[in-house]
C-alpha cells in the first residue's frame, strides 16, 4: 500500500477520508496559516494557537483540492496555466504542468500575458491556478478582466478578489507546496484515467520541492 494512500481518520469527532494520511498533511505543514486572517478565510480556520498563529483545517484543505482537481480535469490541459512568482512555487507548478501538459508561468509575469494579443508572449488559457494571490496579482487582474476562471491556493492572509475557487493552505513553505501541488497532479490525472484509481505519480513529493542550488 502507498504511503500517499488515501487514509480514514477521525477529526473533531467524526470520520472523514483523506487524500493522503494526515500525517504526511501535518509533517508538510499545509495546515500552517499566519498571524492574520482575512474575512473570507475564516471559513477555512480550525483554531488560533496561543501565539496568534491560525491554524487551517485539514479536512477543508482535503476537501477543496477534490473539489479543485475535479474541476481543473476537465479542461484541455494545454489551456491551463499554472503562474508562481515566488521562488517555492516555481519548482511545483513547473512539475505540475510537466505531469499534466499545461503551460507553467514562473518569475514574473509581464503586463499584457493575458490582455494584450498582439505581444509575442501572450496566451489565451481557458483556466489558471495560482500559488499566492498577492504575488500573483498581476496574473489574476488580467484574468479577471478576460473573464478567465482562477483557482488559488490561499493562505490565511489572502485576499480572495477575482478567485473562483479557493484551496486553503500554507502557500509559502517550499514542503507544503510541493505536496499541495503533487495531490493536485496526482488526482487530476486520476480523474482523467491516465492514473489508476489507487496509483502514485512515479515520484515522491520531494521531487515537486525547491532545493537551493549549493554554491562552489
Amino acid at each position: 500500500m502507498s504511503e500517499y494512500g488515501r487514509q480514514k481518520v477521525e477529526i473533531g469527532g467524526r470520520e472523514v477520508e483523506l487524500l493522503v494520511p494526515l500525517e504526511k498533511y501535518l509533517s508538510a505543514g499545509m495546515h500552517i496559516g499566519t498571524h492574520i486572517c482575512t474575512a473570507y478565510m475564516r471559513r477555512f480556520v480550525y483554531r488560533v494557537r496561543s501565539d496568534g498563529l491560525y491554524i487551517l483545517d485539514i479536512r477543508k484543505t482535503d476537501e477543496r483540492l477534490r473539489v479543485a482537481a475535479k474541476f481543473l480535469s476537465r479542461f484541455e490541459p494545454s489551456k491551463i496555466a499554472a503562474v508562481a512568482v515566488r521562488q517555492y512555487g516555481q519548482k511545483p507548478v513547473q512539475k505540475f504542468c510537466t505531469y499534466l501538459g499545461c503551460k507553467a508561468l514562473t518569475g514574473r509575469i509581464l503586463p499584457g500575458t493575458f490582455t494584450n494579443p498582439s505581444l509575442e508572449w501572450y496566451i489565451e488559457p481557458d483556466v489558471i491556478v495560482v500559488t499566492d494571490p498577492r504575488a500573483d496579482s498581476q496574473a489574476i487582474d488580467e484574468a479577471g478582466r478576460m473573464g478567465i476562471p482562477v483557482v488559488a491556493l490561499a493562505d490565511t492572509d489572502n485576499r480572495i478578489e477575482n478567485i473562483d475557487l479557493v484551496i486553503p493552505v500554507n502557500n509559502k513553505g517550499r514542503r507544503s507546496l510541493a505536496l499541495t501541488y503533487w495531490i493536485l497532479t496526482r488526482e487530476i490525472l486520476r480523474l482523467q484515467g491516465k492514473l489508476g484509481p489507487d496509483q502514485d505519480l512515479p515520484e515522491p513529493p520531494e521531487a515537486f520541492e525547491y532545493r537551493a542550488r549549493r554554491r562552489r
